[in-house]
């Protein structure tokens, strides 16, 4: 049975999100967002698709790779996650070294061969340890950062850092034991006061309510300036931990969450994440249709299976859709990754800087 939402406050607006449709603003109250959320789906896809216009090229879809650099190990106790060590034996996941950097290139070699033009890099561990700035944009989730290391990226030449606040302030603790939610806040503002863009989302299908749907979305669209990137993933349940018995949300609840974020952040490049393995290609259209605009190829993300590239081409030319170049501007990026770092690099050529931190 799905949670009532909170009631409005006595001098809510229930009109200005209309009046006001496409409007950048970092001063949403939790009912404005619930308004939204609530709007019935056809609607709210309709409002998504006129703000998305506003801002984007429909058609335009970026495709990103994600590679896992150091995979098991990490003392982190997030339950959806395969790759935390409190449930290893159960996952029978074992811990590996960082991967060689020239094995890193060589990944990243094949992704831009095969059309995207985000390589993206996760480590599973609480703090960063190495990178290297590539002809691509580059994007790195190596858990929680100090400014010193936020810094120590920028030099690198990173063009973004994920770190996904996961759900509501309200629910985080029944998620994870070994941080607070508000040291994920502080990592994403170290990354941004050190000039690298955001990229903050969420997952759908933790066990958590709508409210706490409405309390993520919240939370991401009155950050002091919205996220360059806003992933929305879908829960893919792992054997061992122990969400491996949770309901994988419906492909319409996702696209629910993809409109509202649209609305909510009309700037931000909304990314179709994990989960879409199960989705078909009028679910994946849907979401295109409600804002997103950007999606994670290959067969493999971290560690769990994604869609075949070939599929994904296939989907693309059926749909009209176009691949997003690196370095467009990024209307709600920073300098990282607005495009003028690419002009003062001659268009993004490799920095050749390698970055080690303990």
């Amino acid at each position: 049975m799905a949670e009532p939402e909170p009631a409005l406050e006595p001098d809510s607006d229930p009109g200005r999100w209309l009046r006001e449709l496409g409007s950048i603003r970092s001063s949403w109250t939790r009912e404005e967002v619930a308004q939204v959320f609530n709007t019935p789906l056809l609607e709210l896809v309709f409002h998504a698709a006129t703000v998305h216009r506003m801002y984007n090229d429909p058609q335009m879809v970026q495709r990103c790779t994600l590679l896992s650099i150091k995979t098991g190990g990490c003392p982190e106790t997030c339950t959806y996650c395969a790759q935390s060590s409190s449930w290893s034996k159960e996952v029978g996941l074992k811990a590996e070294k960082l991967m060689g950097m020239e094995e890193v290139l060589e990944a990243a070699r094949r992704a831009k061969a095969a059309g995207s033009t985000r390589f993206c890099m996760g480590a599973a561990w609480r703090g960063p340890s190495q990178i290297r700035a590539m002809d691509m944009e580059v994007c790195t989730t190596l858990g929680m950062l100090t400014p010193d290391q936020a810094g120590d990226l920028r030099e690198a030449g990173l063009t973004a850092y994920n770190h996904n606040l996961d759900t509501s302030p309200e629910y985080y603790s029944k998620i994870t034991s070994s941080r607070k939610y508000e040291d994920r806040l502080a990592t994403l503002e170290a990354v941004r006061e050190a000039g690298i863009s955001v990229c903050a989302g969420g997952i759908i299908g933790l066990g958590e309510g709508p409210t706490d749907r409405v309390g993520l979305l919240h939370q991401l669209a009155t950050l002091r300036e919205h996220p360059e990137s806003v992933p929305i993933n879908a829960l893919v349940a792992v054997a061992g931990t122990p969400l491996e018995g949770a309901a994988p949300p419906g492909p319409l609840e996702v696209v629910r969450c993809v409109a509202a974020a649209r609305v909510l952040m009309p700037r931000s490049v909304v990314r179709l994440s994990a989960g879409r393995l199960k989705f078909s290609k009028t679910d994946q259209a849907m979401c295109f249709l409600a804002g997103a605009n950007s999606i994670f190829d290959g067969d493999k993300l971290l560690t769990t299976a994604n869609n075949e590239r070939d599929e994904d081409a296939a989907m693309f030319a059926e749909l009209g859709l176009t691949s997003r170049p690196a370095f467009l501007p990024y209307p709600a990026g920073a300098a990282s990754s607005n495009g003028s770092d690419a002009a003062q690099d001659s268009c993004a050529a490799p920095r050749a800087a390698a970055l080690g931190m303990a």
